[in-house]
């Protein structure tokens, strides 16, 4: 990377610690090594061993690289309900290294207390206005940059690049037939999820624009994910943001239901010990931190007639691809000529 554009890399991330900062938003830092993750069955991760003092007879205990800082920052939105923002490392085995990915890459990650996915967006659109408003930053190429983003549903982008309806082809059972119209096989057995899937890269995202950042929102309920469910449960309170047809961020209205997240974990935890190339330790007990009891309750024998009070505030995240960013603001065409050591 030459100086200038490590530079305009300093500048970019300096702008992005403003805006947060300006916005009263408390800058994280967590751990990178995690004892245990939230267990994601889309994502291979990487092991690493804490060796004991030469002489110690306890065995080196197993840690794992996080793929996102969300299992540290969670537990700090529990403990102090306040907006909070990290830019930090993100690791993913088994990514090719290349145009959009690089199994070491760099994450903004914000969470709006009190917020939800459409609250997060307004945020997303306006970091996105503060970074383009700065004359070291904004170039004549980045006008396509700007918001407001244009908006469409999954259910709409189906109809429109698919040519049918995603819900009534679930209900009838009718999924794996438009996928082989498509032209897309699937191998035999496949779940709904995995069709879904195969119909979104291969026909989807190839037609989402790239000529202005284009929201894909209100995602499938039965791809699983700790998004919250919409009132008429169908679809979940999700958006993904493409900029120039590559994928720049993912956004929740954060699940609070304790019980959902217990069985997020469960179900996912049974699919990474089945078919993941490196397993790691899920936290049996981290969906408790989503619940717990009134301060008095403990006082009284009947208290379980009590319902809990739920200590994960109402919340929202988003997850950036800073990296991704920073090549758009940039225009660069890889994410390997943004990072100052690509990985080969």
């Amino acid at each position: 990377m030459d100086l200038e554009l490590l530079k305009e890399r300093a500048r970019i991330i300096r702008a992005v610690r403003s805006f947060f900062d300006e916005k009263l938003y408390l800058e994280t830092d967590t751990p990178l090594l995690a004892p245990d993750l939230i267990p994601e069955s889309c994502l291979e991760v990487f092991e690493c061993l804490r060796l004991q003092p030469r002489g110690s007879k306890k065995a080196a205990q197993p840690y794992w690289l996080i793929p996102s800082p969300e299992i540290w920052m969670k537990k700090l939105i529990t403990q102090h309900k306040q907006n909070i923002y990290q830019i930090c490392k993100c690791f993913r085995n088994g990514e090719s290294s290349g145009r959009y990915h690089s199994p070491e890459f760099t994450m903004l990650e914000y969470y709006s207390i009190n917020a939800n996915y459409i609250d997060s967006l307004k945020i997303t659109e306006e970091l996105f206005l503060f970074l383009l408003s700065e004359p070291s930053i904004f170039r004549d190429s980045d006008n396509d940059l700007k918001p407001p983003f244009e908006q469409i549903s999954v259910e709409e982008a189906f109809k429109k690049w698919a040519g049918f309806d995603l819900y009534k082809a679930v209900e009838n059972d009718t999924l794996e037939m438009e996928a082989r119209r498509l032209g897309i096989n699937p191998p035999a057995r496949l779940g709904i999820p995995e069709i879904y899937d195969l119909i979104f890269i291969h026909i989807i995202e190839p037609n989402i624009s790239r000529e202005r950042p284009i929201i894909l929102k209100d995602y499938p309920a039965f791809v699983p994910c700790l998004a919250k469910k919409s009132s008429q449960g169908r679809t979940v309170e999700r958006w993904e943001l493409y900029v120039r047809g590559i994928e720049l961020a993912n956004c929740f209205t954060e699940e609070t239901n304790p019980d959902e997240v217990r069985r997020f974990f469960e179900a996912e935890k049974a699919e990474k010990d089945k078919n993941a190339l490196i397993r790691h330790h899920v936290d049996e007990d981290y969906w408790k931190m989503f619940k717990t009891p009134f301060p008095w309750k403990t006082a009284f024998p009947w208290e379980t007639a009590f319902p809990w009070e739920t200590a994960f505030p109402s919340c929202s995240g988003v997850a950036l691809g800073l990296d991704r960013l920073i090549m758009a603001l940039t225009g660069r065409s890889s994410i390997d000529s943004v990072l100052p050591f690509p990985m080969d």
